[in-house]
């Protein structure tokens, strides 16, 4: 029912949107001889902050389409090169002729990206894919929306989680570098536990986990404690409901992209208002860098997505209440995953001082649960002065973070 009010709510706010749209177009116009006086500005701000805060935001582009190569510029195009009904498996290819130019004159280690399946797209790490492409072949994994993926195709679980990852690397062609992102890190650790056991000849090379809860019982944060302290059961009745028409996927229940959203702005409810008092006093007093600033912000973050009831409910029992992993007890298909299995892989850990969503020593925990990989194959990194965003984009990741990745995956590859 909360999904159709959370529908009917935003079509009944369309006339109102629509009078924002013209109400802003007009006092901003130059044809209106009144649109610099502080009366025009303040109308104009307003309407455009009311249209923002209403309207919806779809899955934003990547925008990635030239990088720097060692001060050459790079064309770079987007390209699909696996795809599954969940997820669609995306490199960014850059051309050969440019890198030649460019004094690239052989391959660089081939990146799998895995980014987070909790609630926004996979261009929220936009920052994170820029500074990996100059030298690395970049791919990453682009999951779809839920609310688009129609009841035919059946449902996507934390198994079927794994079985991508590992479907995904194997598509590759090769022992691929694979680089986890917060909620990522327990599946992946997971699949790469299973190919190594069965010597699959894809597993990765290395893999970096970035503020992952490997082991969520390590510095608990608001987000682990809301976890354990609610039952099962709450998240089961509170957390899910089902897609209306007319979406692709009606009929399917999921944890609905706008019920995430809600529960992160709650967190902060006093600076995303502050956040907008600026924006509003920004456009009154025409300091148009700062608004669009505002407005790449909120694109991206207020951009959502579904994610399916059983891979939800998975996630909070296997990784947020039971710890499954760390306690030497997830079952893949009834399968015990080991990560003592993993002998060649190598391992890094990143983790953020600051981090209040994934707290110091719960991405570390992958160290002690992979006891058999060698001590030189192995390297944990805490970066000060950064929270959980700052592991994996911003000035700190590009200049400190990036550099000690991609020197650690040349490290662990023969080939480069």
């Amino acid at each position: 029912m909360l999904y159709s009010l959370h529908e009917a709510a935003y079509y009944a706010a369309t006339p109102m949107r629509a009078a924002a749209r013209l109400t802003r177009d007009w006092w901003s116009s130059p044809l209106n001889p009144a649109r610099n006086s502080t009366f025009g500005r303040s109308l104009s701000a307003g309407a455009d902050l009311y249209e923002n805060v209403t309207r919806r935001y779809g899955k934003p582009e990547w925008h990635i389409d030239e990088i720097q190569v060692n001060g050459h510029p790079v064309r770079v195009r987007q390209t699909v090169v696996w795809e599954s009904a969940w997820c669609r498996l995306v490199q960014f290819d850059r051309d050969m002729a440019d890198m030649r130019h460019a004094g690239k004159l052989q391959l660089d280690p081939a990146v799998l990206i895995v980014a987070p399946m909790s609630g926004h797209y996979a261009t929220l790490l936009r920052g994170t894919v820029e500074a990996f492409a100059p030298d690395h072949a970049v791919f990453i994994t682009d999951w779809k929306n839920a609310r688009d993926v129609p009841m035919m195709e059946g449902r996507f679980d934390f198994d079927d989680y794994i079985e991508h990852i590992q479907q995904m690397l194997r598509a590759l062609g090769h022992r691929a570098h694979v680089v986890a992102v917060c909620q990522p890190g327990p599946p992946v650790l997971a699949a790469a536990a299973l190919m190594a056991e069965d010597n699959d000849p894809r597993r990765p090379r290395t893999m970096t986990f970035m503020g992952s809860p490997i082991d969520a019982r390590h510095s608990p944060t608001v987000t682990n404690k809301l976890a354990e302290e609610r039952p099962f059961t709450w998240f089961q009745s509170n957390m899910i409901y089902t897609v209306p028409a007319p979406y692709p996927g009606v009929g399917r229940r999921v944890y609905p992209g706008f019920v995430q959203l809600a529960s992160f702005m709650s967190m902060n409810m006093e600076r995303h208002k502050d956040a907008h008092r600026r924006y509003f006093d920004h456009l009154v007093s025409g300091d148009g860098d700062s608004a669009d600033k505002h407005r790449a912000f909120y694109d991206e973050y207020l951009a959502v997505m579904d994610l399916t009831e059983e891979f939800y409910l998975q996630t909070i029992d296997k990784v947020f209440q039971d710890y499954a992993l760390p306690k030497g007890e997830l079952l893949h298909r009834d399968r015990l995953v080991r990560p003592a299995a993993i002998t060649d892989i190598g391992l890094m850990t990143v983790e953020g001082e600051l981090d209040d969503i994934s707290g110091i020593g719960q991405t570390q925990a992958a160290h002690e649960l992979c006891a058999n990989i060698p001590a030189d194959m192995k390297l944990d990194h805490v970066q000060e002065g950064v929270g959980h965003y700052g592991v994996f984009n911003g000035r700190r990741f590009r200049e400190e973070i990036f550099p000690r990745v991609s020197a650690f995956i040349r490290q662990c590859d023969p080939d480069f």
